[in-house]
């Protein structure tokens, strides 16, 4: 078939490998306009675009879908099926343009976790699962018929950069799958109403207010949500040391069997920190930043804070 292939990070680039590689056609890319960032306000290109001028492969970058000039280009591609993973929401004069429609590819397992940051959600809730979804894209966000499913277990430790990971590579494989059937008109889709069950569960953006770590919820809920923010955006607490405040991200931790006041610390200054929650058992630190510094583990850390258990608190 002939495609063309909407994506712009990295979780994307994956996708468009597996398609350019297959026996199907990448004939032409839509991606993200150009940025500009940093001291010297350098032109970046998006992941999906550096791989794409690396594969000499057609780009094209809509400041607005609906602009004329954009609709013909992409008509003139002549493209059977469009692919989207981890792009901007389509108008219909975009997604309903090929002839076998347009499919995305989404990481959870629909219909759960529509929205923004379905991995983060998924470790955030501590679901012991999730997985990849590829639907046909409808008027609704996320809500067209699903094509495939494919399911991974998300263990007690995964973060969300783990799983990212993990669902780039296995979406990449559903993707393929999907196209084979897309491609000798053997597949219809499952509305997703008939896929829910229990409470549908959402997955929207996340803000820096999301990211806050409150020390009375449990030990498991505390430890969830530093999981399901690392690396990005991360969580983020405040700290007390020495009389003077201080904003620390944290990446890494463990739940130990340590009954402390929340808040309160409890270390020996060489290896171990752990923070005291709102039932019987402690988080253990392992990673965390300092504004300006870098993320370092909770050895180098200690190395240049001596902390008071008496006096140095988490809020």
């Amino acid at each position: 078939m002939r495609i063309v292939f909407m994506g712009t990070p990295d979780f994307a680039v994956a996708s468009l490998e597996a398609i350019n590689k297959s026996r199907h056609e990448v004939v032409g890319v839509v991606t993200n306009i150009d940025k500009k960032s940093g001291r010297g306000q350098k032109t970046t290109f998006s992941p999906v675009k550096k791989y794409a001028l690396e594969n000499n492969l057609h780009i094209l970058q809509p400041e607005k879908f609906k602009n004329e000039e954009f609709l013909n280009d992409l008509k003139a591609l002549n493209a059977d099926l469009f692919v989207v993973v981890a792009f901007r929401m389509l108008p219909e004069v975009v997604w309903s343009m090929p002839p076998k429609g347009t499919i995305n590819l989404h990481g959870s397992i629909l219909p759960n976790y529509r929205g923004a940051a379905p991995l983060n959600w998924a470790i955030i809730n501590g679901d012991k699962e999730t997985g990849v979804s590829t639907f046909f894209i409808e008027k609704e966000i996320d809500t067209g018929k699903v094509i495939d499913i494919a399911k991974v277990p998300i263990g007690e430790n995964t973060t969300a950069g783990e799983l990212h990971d993990t669902l780039m590579e296995v979406g990449a494989e559903t993707l393929l799958k999907t196209l084979d059937k897309i491609e000798k008109d053997n597949v219809e889709g499952i509305p997703q109403s008939e896929l829910l069950t229990g409470t549908e569960r959402p997955a929207p953006k996340i803000f820096k207010d999301t990211c806050q770590i409150d020390w009375s919820k449990s030990a498991q809920e505390i430890h969830n949500l530093i999981r399901g923010l690392s690396p990005y955006p991360a969580s983020w607490t405040n700290f007390t040391f020495n009389g003077k405040n201080h904003t620390v991200k944290i990446f890494e931790t463990r739940i130990v069997d340590e009954d402390i006041p929340q808040g309160k610390i409890k270390t020996d200054n060489k290896k171990y920190l752990y923070v005291g929650t709102g039932d019987s058992q402690s988080i253990s630190i392992l990673s965390l930043q300092l504004p300006g510094k870098k993320r370092v583990d909770v050895a180098s850390f200690l190395n240049g804070f001596k902390l008071n258990e008496e006096e140095d608190f988490f809020e």
